[in-house]
């Protein structure tokens, strides 16, 4: 299994900037851009294939490659939304989409999976790394923008505090013992979220 490619970043952080500067108690635009560049860090660092959670925080696409089918096509982000496709390269090294009649997503102990659904088959593949391609929506759902109110995420609140106190950690300056218990606070809000391998 390779590793994961993100398709499609999401539209929006988990928290908003205003949302930050409330909590910052900031409340003019002068470092905005800082205070976004933190924002945007806090986020990378919980989300997705290289964040410490092992999941997507918002709604975003990726894709997964494998070297053939298999009985489980363990998918390594959660929570995974939906299959939007898979490919596969044929016997003849051409790419061809598989008809979703034959899998379905789900889940066990070690997460989200594809698997086949009953009476169905794998197709032969191609002998390559990449012979066969999942396409998936990973993350906590979007609730769309509605009128002037703008999309929202529906990340868990843990989650959003921790991204907040990770901003605050990094943008007010202090004392080192205080820092300390920002950062088990983060630790403690984290926890339940992360995933573990079984």
């Amino acid at each position: 299994m390779l590793a994961p490619v993100r398709v499609t970043p999401p539209d929006i952080t988990p928290v908003s900037l205003t949302d930050v500067k409330a909590q910052l108690h900031v409340d003019h635009p002068d470092d905005d851009a800082m205070i976004g560049a933190l924002l945007t860090a806090a986020t990378e660092h919980f989300d997705g294939w290289t964040g410490i959670l092992g999941r997507c925080l918002v709604e975003q696409t990726w894709r997964q490659d494998f070297g053939c089918f298999s009985d489980c096509l363990r998918l390594p982000l959660a929570p995974v939304l939906s299959v939007d496709s898979i490919t596969y390269f044929d016997g003849e090294n051409a790419q061809q989409t598989l008809d979703t009649s034959v899998y379905a997503l789900f889940s066990d102990a070690r997460g989200p999976y594809v698997g086949l659904k009953p009476d169905q088959s794998w197709p032969g593949s191609y002998s390559r790394r990449d012979a066969v391609s999942v396409t998936f929506k990973a993350g906590y759902a979007t609730t769309p923008a509605e009128g002037e109110t703008p999309a929202q995420s529906t990340v868990p609140e843990p989650i959003k505090l921790a991204i907040i106190l990770q901003v605050k950690l990094n943008y007010d300056p202090l004392e080192p013992a205080v820092r300390e218990s920002y950062q088990r606070a983060i630790d403690a809000l984290v926890a339940p979220f992360r995933r573990v391998g079984i």
